[in-house]
């Protein structure tokens, strides 16, 4: 089993920035791919980015050119660039198993607002 842990969360103007970490524990030799999510009241939680095995990124639509995916090991990071009021979500780390299967942390909130 995979623990996942964000942090990094908190308030932010528009236009400012935010890194979220994802440490993940247990079991971290069968972590596959790992991505962020993010959800907004009301709103069904929405992919936001992943990174392969190899190391090759994604991004939705809404995020390009403005949200970096990278990782290090055990360790996710999301820097969040040019924020706007729409990011604001909770935002959670997804990890892939090799064994099938995903592992979620609890999430952390981000809220960008003057």
């Amino acid at each position: 089993q995979v623990q996942l842990v964000e942090s990094g969360g908190g308030l932010v103007q528009p236009g400012g920035s935010l890194r979220l970490s994802c440490a993940a524990s247990g079991d971290i030799e069968s972590i596959t791919s790992m991505g962020w999510y993010r959800q907004a009241p009301g709103k069904q939680r929405e992919w936001v980015a992943g990174i392969s095995s190899g190391g090759t990124p994604a991004y939705a639509d809404s995020v390009k050119g403005r949200f970096t995916i990278s990782r290090d090991n055990a360790k996710s990071t999301l820097q969040m660039n040019s924020l706007k009021p729409e990011d604001t979500a909770v935002y959670y780390c997804n990890a892939g198993s090799k064994y099938g299967g995903y592992s979620w942390g609890q999430g952390t909130q981000v809220t960008v607002s003057s």
